[in-house]
C-alpha cells in the first residue's frame, strides 16, 4: 500500500525548512533558569570538594606561619603548622595537598644539591604528613628552582639550560620524594624526556605505584610572580624561562607536549597557569580523556583577592565562578589556593 503522509507533515517540513521549528515562542529557555531548584537540577557542570587540590608553601624555622604578601590569605608554614593545616584540609575533605618549599639562600647552589637530600624541608613533610594524616593526598614539586642560586629549573652552563643533565637530577629528586612516602610526583621544569627517565627510576626502585602529574604544558607566564616571591626565587632568577616552558601563542604545541608525556608512562596531565588558558585545558581533555588538572596560578589568585579587597568584586562569587570554569573546560581537578575557602564554601 502507498505511504500517504500525514496532512500535516509538509507543513512541519517547510517550517522546520524556515528555522521556525523550535524557536520562541515555544521555546522559552529561561524557564528552567526560573528558580534555583531548577536552576541546580540542569546544571552541566558542578564544582565539589573532591575537585580540590591544596598548593602549599612550608619553611622550616621562624614563626609557625609566615604571610606572603604578594598573595593574600596565603602563607608559608612550618612542618608542624602544615600538620595542623592538612588536618583542616582533610576534615574538610579536599582529596590532596601539593608542597612547594621555601629555601633560603645559603641552602643554593648552582647544581641544586638540596634537591636530592633524603632529608630535606619536603622529604622530612612527605614524612610527617604521610603518619599524622594518612588519609590526604601527598603530591610534591620535582623542580629546580626553590634550590638553584640561579633561580632556573634546571643545571646552567653559561646562558644555557641544560636538558639531559637536568633530568638526571630530577631523577634523584623524585626517587628521594618517593622513598619518602609522597604519592604523587609533580615534575613542573619543562624539560624533554622527564616523564619517562623519572618513570623508568620510579619503576627500577620499586615504585611502582607512586603516580606522575606531569605539568604537561606549562607556559611562560606572566602569572607566575606572587609564586617566586613565595618560594624565594623571584630575585634569584637570572633571565627568563622561555627557553624551556612554552609561548603562550601556541595551543597545537602543548598537544604534542602531553602527547609525549602520555607515551612517557604519565598518570595524569596538568595545563598551567589556568583560566587564561582554559582553550589548551578543553583542547588536552579532548585529545587524551585522562585525568587533566589545572592549576590556578598565583597570580590569578591574587587579582582576585586584591579585586575583592578593594571591593571591585565579591570574593566568594568570583572564586566559585572561576573555579567552576576549569571544570566546565574539562578539568577533572583543580590546584588552588583557594582550596581550604572554596570547601568551607561548598559545604556550607
Amino acid at each position: 500500500m502507498e505511504h500517504r503522509p500525514h496532512k500535516g507533515t509538509k507543513k512541519v517540513e517547510l517550517a522546520a525548512d524556515r528555522g521556525q521549528h523550535g524557536q520562541f515562542p515555544r521555546v522559552r529557555m529561561r524557564r528552567n533558569r526560573a528558580s534555583d531548584w531548577s536552576r541546580r537540577l540542569v546544571r552541566e557542570t558542578n564544582l565539589t570538594v573532591d575537585d580540590l587540590i591544596w598548593p602549599v608553601f612550608i619553611k622550616d624555622g621562624g614563626a609557625k606561619r609566615e604571610p606572603i604578601p604578594s598573595m593574600p590569605g596565603v602563607h608559608r608554614l612550618t612542618i608542624p603548622a602544615l600538620l595542623t593545616a592538612a588536618e583542616e584540609a582533610a576534615r574538610l575533605g579536599i582529596p590532596a595537598i601539593a608542597l612547594f618549599p621555601y629555601v633560603p639562600k645559603e641552602r643554593k647552589d648552582e647544581r641544586a644539591e638540596e634537591a636530592v637530600r633524603s632529608d630535606n624541608l619536603c622529604n622530612r613533610a612527605i614524612r610527617a604528613l604521610k603518619k599524622a594524616v594518612p588519609e590526604i593526598g601527598v603530591i610534591c614539586d620535582v623542580a629546580l628552582d626553590p634550590f638553584t642560586s640561579h633561580g632556573h629549573d634546571g643545571v646552567m652552563k653559561g646562558e644555557r639550560i641544560v636538558n639531559d643533565e637536568t633530568v638526571d637530577i630530577l631523577c634523584r629528586m623524585a626517587l628521594a620524594q618517593a622513598e619518602a612516602g609522597v604519592d604523587v610526583v609533580a615534575p613542573s621544569d619543562m624539560m624533554d624526556g622527564r616523564i619517562g627517565q623519572v618513570r623508568d627510576a620510579l619503576d627500577a626502585e620499586g615504585h611502582q605505584s607512586t603516580l606522575i602529574m606531569s605539568y604537561a604544558a606549562k607556559y611562560a607566564s606572566a602569572f607566575y610572580g606572587p609564586f617566586r616571591d613565595a618560594i624565594g626565587s623571584k630575585g634569584a632568577l637570572k633571565g627568563d624561562k622561555r627557553t624551556y616552558q612554552m609561548d603562550f601563542g601556541n595551543g597545537d604545541e602543548a598537544i604534542r607536549e602531553c602527547a609525549l608525556d602520555v607515551a612517557e608512562g604519565a598518570d595524569m596531565l596538568m595545563v598551567k597557569p589556568g583560566l587564561p588558558y582554559l582553550d589548551v585545558l578543553h583542547r588536552v581533555k579532548q585529545a587524551f580523556r585522562m585525568p587533566t588538572f589545572a592549576y590556578q596560578v598565583s597570580g590569578e589568585y591574587s587579582m582576585i583577592k586584591a579585586a575583592a579587597q578593594n571591593g571591585w568584586l565579591d570574593n566568594d562569587k568570583a572564586m566559585i565562578e572561576s573555579l567552576s570554569c576549569f571544570k566546565r573546560a574539562g578539568a577533572d581537578g583543580i590546584l588552588t589556593y583557594f582550596a581550604i575557602e572554596a570547601a568551607q564554601k561548598l559545604r556550607g
